[in-house]
């Protein structure tokens, strides 16, 4: 099975979209022997910088020794990042390999079929099985409770990051209920890292950890201090941790950050050895693509993947900090089942002109819509067909010496990525 045949084969049941529910997903594991058993996890849910956060832990747990996994979505640029050891990508051959092996057993599941995210799940478990990992750093797919991934037994740690509204028909309508979804991944006697949050987020995952026996431990954000970001890393204080550097920019990381120092403390009390030169080393090294992510300069053109107004909220906040004159070409796509306004009306302070294109996805709002809504809110705006077109227009328009910033949903981030190499030195 060659490389293109495999991701054929894993995309293939795309068309089953998203069904909750760990049926599926225990039955494929039950025929491969229950390879995630063979591990242990910290398991990360939460509506906004999940994926940041794995990273800091994983980036972490490489410096401290341990052979570690990590297991994300979506990817940016090709799908061999959503399964990685020691920050290393899964290659092309054990892709092949593994999915030849787990094909048959999920063939065999005719009456209910997995979805392709379980399928995903069940191949990245083998892998991280035979690569031997001492822990495995295992990103939730939406929700927590009903997500495929919470067939594992009580994680190592669970992590729960930032609450915002987003998958509101499946989850709930307000954070609360939404906590509530994420709050499924606390299991019995579960050692709980927790986003800081409003009381009222918080108290959902208290009563939870409190049902199961678990220790939860809330990141201190007043306990952050002398943030400062540019193009290259963010720098701050947290707690007793001083001069700490991270490898990721944003005014918005720190907190991710200090989320998963939270966690990594919690694992050390649990017999975890992680030193606190191996927190500041991992730290200082991490890299995670899409996240306020500067792919070159004149003009600067920034990556990010928010794709939510709490998401857009963070961003904008980051953006204004290190261009407060605003001045910013936008490059921007949605899906349509988001809150496209209220992410849009974010960036309209900041905003000079917006290109609007339509991500690949089948759930995107189109280009032209977009831009019809960006009008409507007052916003100079234009509309192209393809997101290469899209990228060249904001580097036209933005100028050697300007800024273009592309956001507004992850599904472009790879396409975006591409047609700025091609289009760079234009």
């Amino acid at each position: 099975m060659s490389i293109e045949s495999t991701l054929e084969y894993i995309h293939k049941t795309k068309w089953l979209g998203s069904k909750p529910g760990l049926s599926r997903t225990a039955l494929l594991l039950e025929k491969l022997g229950r390879p995630d058993r063979k591990l242990k996890f910290v398991h990360v849910a939460g509506t906004n910088g999940k994926g940041s956060t794995c990273a800091c832990i994983a980036s972490v747990l490489n410096c401290a020794g341990y052979v570690t996994g990590l297991y994300t979505s979506p990817y940016i640029t090709c799908f061999n990042e959503r399964i990685q050891v020691g920050g290393a990508m899964i290659t092309d051959a054990e892709l092949e390999e593994i999915t030849n092996y787990v094909r048959p057993f999920a063939d065999s599941m005719t009456d209910d079929p997995p979805t392709e995210f379980e399928m995903i799940t069940a191949v990245a478990m083998e892998y991280f099985a035979r690569k031997k990992c001492d822990i495995v750093v295992l990103e939730v797919g939406m929700g927590g409770l009903l997500d495929s991934t919470n067939v594992i037994d009580p994680p190592e740690c669970a992590v729960i990051c930032a609450i915002g509204l987003d998958h509101t028909k499946i989850l709930g309508s307000t954070v609360e209920e939404i906590a509530q979804a994420k709050a499924g991944i606390i299991k019995d006697k579960t050692p709980v890292a927790v986003y800081d949050e409003k009381q009222s987020v918080l108290e959902v995952f208290k009563n939870a950890c409190k049902a199961h026996g678990g220790t939860l431990r809330c990141a201190d954000f007043s306990k952050l201090s002398n943030i400062k970001s540019n193009l290259e890393n963010c720098t701050f204080d947290y707690g007793e941790y001083k001069s700490l550097s991270l490898g990721l920019c944003g005014t918005y990381q720190p907190k991710n950050a200090a989320t998963a120092i939270t966690a990594l403390l919690l694992l050390r009390e649990h017999g975890w050895e992680i030193s606190d030169d191996n927190i500041r080393e991992g730290l200082k090294n991490v890299v995670w693509k899409g996240r306020f992510e500067v792919l070159g300069k004149n003009p600067t053109f920034i990556l990010d993947g928010a794709h939510n107004p709490h998401g857009m909220a963070a961003t904008s906040k980051s953006l204004a900090d290190v261009f407060p004159n605003g001045g910013i070409v936008f490059l921007v796509g949605a899906m349509a089942d988001k809150d496209v306004d209220g992410m849009m009306k974010l960036l309209l302070p900041l905003g000079r002109e917006f290109v609007t294109v339509r991500p690949d996805n089948d759930r995107s709002m189109s280009a032209d819509e977009l831009c019809s809504r960006l009008k409507k809110l007052g916003a100079n705006a234009v509309s192209c067909q393809s997101v290469g077109d899209g990228v060249k227009t904001a580097l036209t328009k933005a100028g050697k010496n300007g800024v273009c910033a592309a956001l507004g949903s992850l599904y472009f981030s790879g396409d975006v990525r591409r047609a700025y190499q091609k289009y760079k030195d234009v």
